[in-house]
């Protein structure tokens, strides 16, 4: 993405107030267009097919459905949108659920406009923004802490594999990086997934981040 780049930016929050409130980002960042916002999962799903927005900043809780179920469909028919989650809601089940979904960060509504921003713009990079509370309690439910560091039965090279993965790159990115072939990396990925025994990129992200003082 260019530095002029436009960000179309999706609100989608069940409550007019915080809608409204959310448009001071574009304030913030003159870049970050807001091309259109939903209060329900189905105008979630249709808007983000009609708009194809970069991001979208959305509600874990929506009428007639969840967010994390518009997460999940949107990100079937357009993976290259960041979801990020900005809600009320730092219970564990949540948290996960979206990691699980495809969520590229999980943010509370206490923060402050230009933390939102910033998120945006580092989920835009590919990386993955978690709030430090709801990231402390979503790495003690994947078992991130305890006596001894789960990335602990790493081998040195899987670490840096997942140190790539860490700073947002894509296999093929990680392959050139450490000059192995896209395979490779891809194998090395699934072996770190097993032993740390999570399902996605942003789980495996998330822990690793946390344990290095992310």
């Amino acid at each position: 993405m260019t530095q002029d780049h436009v960000i179309k930016l999706l609100l989608v929050d069940d409550h007019p107030v915080v809608r409204d409130g959310l448009r001071r980002i574009q304030e913030l960042e003159p870049r970050i267009k807001i091309v259109g916002d939903a209060a329900t999962m189905a105008a979630a799903v249709e808007s983000a097919r009609r708009l194809q927005p970069d991001v979208i900043l959305m509600d874990v809780r929506l009428p007639e459905g969840d967010g994390i179920a518009a997460c999940r469909q949107i990100k079937a028919f357009l993976p290259e949108a960041r979801v990020l989650f900005l809600t009320s809601y730092a219970d564990n089940r949540f948290v996960l659920a979206a990691m699980e979904a495809g969520a590229d960060g999980y943010l509370l509504k206490e923060n402050d406009a230009r933390r939102i921003v910033d998120a945006i713009q580092a989920v835009l990079r590919g990386g993955t923004v978690f709030d430090p509370v709801v990231a402390r309690r979503a790495v003690r439910a994947i078992g991130g802490e305890g006596r001894e560091s789960p990335l602990s039965v790493l081998t040195s090279q899987e670490s840096r594999v997942l140190a790539e993965v860490a700073r947002g790159k894509t296999d093929k990115e990680v392959a050139v990086a450490l000059g192995l072939t896209a395979k490779t990396a891809r194998n090395y990925l699934d072996r770190i997934f097993s032993k740390l025994n999570v399902h996605t990129r942003t789980e495996a992200a998330l822990l690793y981040t946390r344990l290095n003082g992310g």
